[in-house]
């Protein structure tokens, strides 16, 4: 069992896939590890298309059950038919900012206030993070992801609404082990 746990920044996708791995004994993989290299400050430097490719296909087909958390829409077409559920995570715009700020917080602290690379990055971020919802944004938007949503080949489980991760996790869990879903353990 193959899955996958995608949204807008900030609606809790790496929470719930970190939360629903653990709950399985499954590995966790997270998009953003394969699509960023290691920098101070963070999500500096992306890796190159190639080298995102050969080690996110390398731990993906590594194991036979495992969740990927983040987004892979535009990577290429593999991605498409990888996956045997999709999780899709929606919150109200208002909650999702509040988290992403935040985040930023506690990822900087003080560098935040102190660091001119940081607080412009950071800011580029959350203006970015704020057009998710907006139907003209010409980017990683909602729109995107319910096109993805109808094009890929496996089935989808939409949690819309500000759930707790603890619902979250118990309704992921409740459509993994049904039988519709036969998977190694």
């Amino acid at each position: 069992m193959k899955a996958i746990v995608f949204g807008a920044s900030g609606s809790g996708t790496t929470t719930l896939a970190r939360s629903l791995a653990e709950e399985m004994g499954w590995p966790h993989l997270d998009s953003d590890d394969y699509y960023w290299k290691k920098t101070d400050p963070p999500y500096q430097e992306p890796y190159s298309s190639v080298e995102r490719q050969a080690n996110i296909r390398h731990d993906f087909e590594a194991v036979p059950n495992l969740v990927l958390s983040g987004g892979v829409i535009g990577w290429n077409a593999h991605w498409m038919t990888a996956f045997d559920l999709a999780i899709f995570l929606r919150i109200p715009p208002h909650i999702r900012m509040h988290r992403l700020r935040q985040r930023e917080l506690e990822r900087y602290g003080q560098r935040w206030q102190t660091d001119p690379i940081i607080r412009e990055t950071s800011a580029e971020f959350l203006e970015w993070a704020q057009q998710y919802d907006n139907p003209d944004f010409d980017d990683k938007d909602i729109s995107l992801h319910l096109r993805w949503l109808e094009e890929l080949s496996c089935p989808c489980l939409r949690l819309e609404g500000d759930l707790s991760n603890e619902e979250r996790v118990r309704l992921a869990v409740e459509k993994i082990t049904s039988s519709s879903f036969p998977f190694s353990s």
